[in-house]
């Protein structure tokens, strides 16, 4: 047994002891004040280790937090069965073993009421302990799962950081090379085609630390690309644009269409004969890349940045995939148009963030209902102790017990039986049939 434990064993059973020693103790004394005292320690210490053995029973076949309902029914009616039986056996121990009574006067009306009150207010205990143990666990889960959403986001953030930091050499280095080419063969050409890259090189800058840009950014930015390649390969590279204009708010991931482009021209051969056509154009949600295959022969292998960039960066942030068609005939990649921008690192998918927010309503349904139960366990044998204790012969407490009690069960109908099962079959049917309408 904990220290904590301990300490809250003789905490419960000192305030038993005064409670009793205070309302049922007719001698006024420090023997029997003591006697009650020892007599609340004996039935703190059955109570206590008896609901400990019970939780921790259930602890092992249910989990609070994956088997919630099994658990709280579960938990019920074990409490509610060993609570009656630790309380029955304490009794008996204290009133015919110690107090020497007619075991026969066990069942009496008198040790009746006892045995009632001192079930309802063990009940009352082992709810509070119940109830304790249940928000302990939810919030070890959470914290839990805090913890697991920082590390991915951090993880998730620091994978889209190093893609990002790819494209600024990466742009740079085959944008040098082709300017050595053009040096050689066309020097005009060269000195236009430096004055147009710094101004590409701008778009690159500014729009390398963003997770989403529009379509229409993309395709401007794609035109101006397209241009500076038509500087140097002139008629051996023909591009067509036909993007619907539908998609031009939507997003796509920046300078995805950029590096598409250069791997288009850098994988096939173009000539004046047999020019490489690229065609740019959305479809069903997708924008896509389309060029005439005429692969050349490589000389060295390819680090295959740019294409592996784009993958991996729509992987980061949508469960949409990149898709990739290739041909004898052409090579195609279709990237998802996203209708809705991202503001920050999204690491949790849409159905888990559902799944929590569902979670997280349950925990306060469950939360309700134990304060109701503890309410009645608490408020009812006050009431009929009252009732009792002012005017026995005038029964009323059956009133506000029974009246509770079916207020009671029908809260726990709702948590966790038929009506809310039959709350969600509602809802789900409504839900199919406005997706029946809507398409």
């Amino acid at each position: 047994m904990k220290r904590k434990d301990f300490y809250n064993i003789l905490f419960i059973s000192l305030g038993a002891g005064l409670f009793f020693f205070t309302f049922f103790d007719s001698e006024k004394t420090v023997q029997n004040f003591l006697f009650t005292l020892g007599i609340s320690l004996f039935y703190t210490i059955v109570l206590s280790m008896g609901n400990h053995q019970i939780n921790s029973f259930l602890n092992k076949k249910f989990s609070w937090v994956e088997n919630t309902r099994q658990r709280t029914i579960f938990g019920i009616l074990a409490t509610v069965f060993g609570n009656v039986i630790m309380v029955l056996f304490c009794n008996y121990v204290v009133f015919i073993l110690i107090k020497n009574q007619n075991p026969q006067d066990f069942f009496s009306d008198t040790m009746n009421f006892v045995n009632w009150f001192m079930i309802n207010f063990a009940l009352m205990i082992s709810a509070i302990l119940h109830a304790k143990g249940f928000i302990e666990e939810w919030k070890k889960s959470t914290r839990k799962e805090v913890v697991e959403q920082k590390l991915i986001a951090k993880s998730a953030n620091a994978q889209f950081e190093t893609l990002k930091n790819q494209l600024d050499p990466h742009f740079l280095f085959n944008s040098l090379n082709v300017l050595s080419s053009l040096i050689d063969e066309n020097p005009d050409q060269a000195q236009h085609f430096t004055a147009s890259m710094s101004k590409i090189y701008r778009y690159v800058l500014e729009q390398k630390d963003k997770e989403l840009v529009t379509v229409e950014e993309e395709i401007e930015f794609a035109r101006t690309y397209c241009d500076l390649l038509k500087t140097r390969f002139e008629d051996s590279v023909n591009f067509e644009f036909n993007v619907n204009e539908n998609d031009l708010k939507s997003f796509v991931v920046p300078l995805s269409l950029q590096l598409l482009l250069e791997n288009c021209i850098k994988h096939n051969f173009a000539t004046s004969q047999k020019p490489l056509n690229i065609k740019i154009y959305s479809e069903k949600g997708f924008l896509l890349i389309e060029n005439n295959l005429m692969a050349r022969e490589q000389v060295k292998e390819s680090a295959g940045i740019g294409l592996s960039n784009i993958v991996q960066r729509y992987a980061l942030l949508t469960k949409q995939n990149v898709f990739i068609e290739k041909s004898a005939d052409f090579f195609k990649v279709k990237i998802p148009v996203l209708t809705q921008k991202i503001t920050a690192m999204t690491t949790q998918p849409s159905q888990e963030s559902q799944a929590y927010e569902r979670a997280a309503k349950r925990v306060k349904e469950l939360k309700g209902f134990y304060a109701n139960l503890m309410s009645y366990c608490l408020v009812i044998p006050f009431l009929i102790f009252v009732n009792l204790y002012t005017s026995p012969k005038h029964i009323w407490f059956w009133w506000p017990m029974l009246g509770w009690g079916i207020g009671l069960a029908s809260h726990a109908l709702q948590v966790f039986g038929i009506g809310r099962n039959w709350e969600e079959k509602q809802i789900q049917k409504i839900l199919d049939k406005e997706n029946l309408k809507s398409k």
